[in-house]
């Protein structure tokens, strides 16, 4: 091989190794999402009005948050969402607190007919939290209320 060959590629390899590495260290920063500071409350229907389950949490992304979705469901019933299932469940909606980091809740109204057929004990929360960027974080149990009547 002659030595013009031979400089102008290990140029090119060294420069084609650079950019590589450079290319690594730019994608290694970006953060997947993150479910912070996540509580669930119930309250009961009573006579004077409907009650509640809500959730609520701290949502962050380096490049923002797009979406978060919520389900609750009873222990008893062994449900467990996946994260695809959770793609086709109810948003909650979130409001922006900085650039990176939204406050999130969820509320489901509950009627005392619904409260009637609601499973009684604890329940979990899963989250499916979707950022700008397109990265997810499935928390499959994000948090646990109990449920009563």
């Amino acid at each position: 091989m002659s030595k013009r060959v031979l400089v102008p590629s290990v140029i090119g390899l060294v420069t084609l190794g650079a950019v590589t590495a450079g290319g690594y260290a730019m994608a290694s920063t970006a953060t997947q999402p993150t479910v912070e500071d996540g509580s669930a409350s119930y309250t009961a229907p009573s006579r004077q009005g409907e009650g509640k389950l809500s959730y609520t949490a701290d949502v962050s992304d380096d490049s923002g948050v797009r979406e978060v979705r919520v389900i609750a469901w009873p222990a008893s019933s062994e449900l467990d969402p996946t994260e695809p299932e959770m793609r086709y469940v109810d948003k909650a909606t979130c409001h922006s607190t900085s650039d990176e980091t939204s406050r999130c809740t969820y509320t489901l109204k509950v009627t005392q007919q619904d409260a009637a057929d609601l499973a009684e004990g604890t329940w979990y929360v899963s989250v499916l939290a979707t950022a700008k960027d397109g990265d997810t974080e499935f928390v499959p149990r994000a948090a646990t209320v109990d449920v009563t009547r």
